[in-house]
């Protein structure tokens, strides 16, 4: 896994500027050439961004990897569930990085970068834009993995579709609370990160039920 993570790395370092392009795309157009403030700075932020790239590209290895250690426990059957919950995963999260990127992100920095802007004079700043940006984007991919928390939770026995909807409020004020623990200071980006949160939890009680009309037959399907 850590050999993967230096390859993806090294990768992502030669495309880096590519990398930067995209990642200041949410920018106002006058704003996409960022401020830094040390000498090594401009270095230590493509290094570091380039170290998250990587993590990302080498992904599947590192799933891979710890699904082949943890196989030897599971059952033979197993397997396939395993695969469609990490495939459901991956798909949750790319989609989470679309609706971060394209929704959430231009909207919070076009409204950050013009707040009072007649008493500011504001410097984009390298270092904390990739800090912010990442923290969002990893923040909102969270947000999205939150229907396979609530599978696996009913696949325990500890929740079940019934008791989610008997409170559903309380549902609500603590995803509103979630919301507001997120990466993003400002109302803008806590909306819109709020926003998908509460479909989100509406769509996990639709697949909890979904998952406990199916593990009668797939209970007796293993039986025989």
């Amino acid at each position: 896994m850590l050999a993967a993570v230096a390859l993806g790395t090294a990768v992502a370092f030669v495309f880096h500027t590519h990398i930067l392009d995209w990642l200041n795309q949410p920018l106002p157009a006058d704003r996409h050439r960022l401020t830094t403030l040390g000498v090594a700075e401009p270095f230590s932020v493509s290094v570091t961004v380039s170290v998250y790239a990587g993590f990302l590209l080498a992904l599947p290895i590192i799933l891979q990897q710890l699904w082949s250690f943890f196989a030897p426990a599971f059952e033979p059957g197993a397997e396939r569930r395993v695969l469609q919950l990490v495939a459901f995963a991956i798909a949750l999260g790319a989609l989470g990085l679309a609706f971060g990127y394209w929704l959430v992100l231009p909207r919070a920095i076009h409204w950050l970068t013009n707040y009072d802007s007649a008493q500011f004079h504001i410097l984009v700043r390298a270092k904390d834009y990739y800090a912010f940006t990442s923290t969002v984007l990893l923040g909102i991919v969270a947000i999205f993995e939150l229907p396979l928390v609530v599978l696996g939770l009913v696949s325990l026995g500890v929740l079940t579709s019934a008791r989610l909807r008997r409170n559903r409020r309380l549902g609500y004020v603590i995803v509103s609370a979630l919301a507001l623990a997120l990466p993003g200071p400002d109302p803008v980006t806590t909306l819109l990160e709020l926003i998908p949160m509460l479909a989100l939890y509406e769509g996990s009680i639709w697949l909890a039920a979904l998952t406990e009309k199916r593990a009668p037959a797939t209970a007796a399907a293993a039986r025989t």
